[in-house]
């Protein structure tokens, strides 16, 4: 793609012709960034924002942006540019040997942009447990390269563990497409849902069903109230409500507009919902965890997650056994649909 105020700010600072519109609009704006923000090496925040919304917390005028975007346009994409972007994607294709006669999982970890390693170790170590626990075949990859047709054939349900950051290449998003809506399972976790840009609009409208906005920054983990939808098919192994406490996310979306039948809500007057920047969180209805049919296929996701204790939690836990257990049944109901 060209660049533009839309191209992930990662591939900008990768490009020496990019970089050096940006010095020359700003200059040492973006030397004084964290390198967890202006990193080039995945993972980093540059993975999941592009400059347009980078532009906002660096305070970047919009007569300046517009000047920086002009010339951003007429920039070539050289062929040292296409190899620097996909220097973060891979096509390294692991051969799992899996047992039959039990549900196969894949758990999948692959992260380019914000790896908040507590979280996703505590996460696999508990799903592993439960997987033993429950008789389950789970494996894990951090390569994006598993996501092809003959790999995801293999499995019941795709897991994955607080993935942050455009992890696929353009065959590679076909693949978990057509798996999806063929019968397939997926599993999201936190995370998953927690970047502040996506560049795959299927995954955060369709899939997903919600865009994130933001979490609290005062104080940034709360103890709130769940409430959880008792008529729910997965709801059975769940209390009517409980309180945990976590980092709560809010999104700009409501997944139901997308069809997500909602299985937790957070009840908003139990915590206090102010972002970075007194950024108001309300969501009125807030879904907490979610199921949908893409296609044939079913979806779950959970925005509980951050906080490593969570995944010991035993609500939470029982949350997600019922979950998995749910995604990775074909035969579970799901209505068709697009």
């Amino acid at each position: 793609m060209p660049f533009s105020a839309a191209t992930p700010l990662i591939d900008i600072l990768l490009s020496p012709a990019a970089r050096g519109v940006l010095d020359k609009a700003v200059p040492g704006r973006f030397d004084k960034l964290p390198p967890q923000f202006a990193g080039t090496t995945p993972p980093t925040f540059a993975a999941i924002l592009a400059l347009r919304e980078a532009a906002g917390f660096l305070q970047i005028k919009p007569d300046t942006l517009a000047t920086i975007e002009a010339e951003l346009k007429a920039l070539p994409v050289t062929a040292a540019d296409k190899v620097a972007r996909c220097a973060r994607y891979d096509n390294d294709m692991p051969t799992f040997t899996l047992p039959t006669g039990r549900p196969r999982l894949l758990l999948f970890e692959k992260i380019n942009g914000f790896r908040d390693v507590p979280s996703v170790n505590a996460a696999r170590e508990a799903l592993l447990a439960m997987a033993k626990r429950k008789g389950w075949s789970m494996v894990v990859t951090d390569k994006g390269g598993a996501i092809n047709p003959a790999t995801l054939r293999k499995f019941d349900a795709v897991i994955w563990n607080n993935i942050s950051g455009d992890v696929l290449t353009l065959s590679q998003r076909r693949a978990l497409q057509d798996y999806l809506g063929r019968g397939g399972g997926f599993v999201g976790m936190h995370g998953s849902a927690g970047d502040p840009v996506y560049f795959w609009d299927w995954y955060a409208d369709t899939l997903i069903g919600a865009r994130f906005k933001g979490h609290p920054s005062k104080p940034q983990f709360q103890e709130a109230r769940i409430a959880v939808n008792k008529a729910h098919p997965l709801a059975t192994a769940l209390p009517a409500e409980w309180r945990m406490t976590d980092e709560w996310y809010s999104f700009r979306t409501n997944p139901r507009t997308a069809g997500a039948d909602v299985l937790l809500t957070l009840d908003e007057s139990t915590y206090q919902p102010d972002g970075m920047m007194n950024q108001d969180l309300r969501m009125g209805d807030h879904p907490l965890a979610w199921t949908n049919c893409v296609g044939k296929g079913r979806m779950f996701y959970s925005a509980i997650g951050h906080v490593p204790e969570t995944y010991s939690q035993p609500q939470h836990v029982a949350l997600l056994e019922s979950a998995i257990g749910w995604a990775a049944n074909r035969r579970a109901a799901c209505k068709t649909k697009g």
